[in-house]
């Protein structure tokens, strides 16, 4: 993902999807190295579903 991206000529949907998608990026990461466990992976996709959709 180029973070060089104009981020003022997105609509806030389209902001509201690529945040939802780098915070479960990172979630993904922490789940991967073992950082986080899988209910607490579940747990916070699941909350980060609520409050972004």
């Amino acid at each position: 993902m180029a973070e060089t991206e104009n981020w003022s000529a997105l609509s806030p949907e389209e902001k509201k999807q690529k945040l939802f998608a780098r915070q479960k990026e990172l979630l993904d990461t922490f789940l991967a190295t073992g950082a986080i466990t899988q209910s607490q992976y579940d747990f916070s996709l699941n909350a980060l579903k609520q409050k972004m959709f």
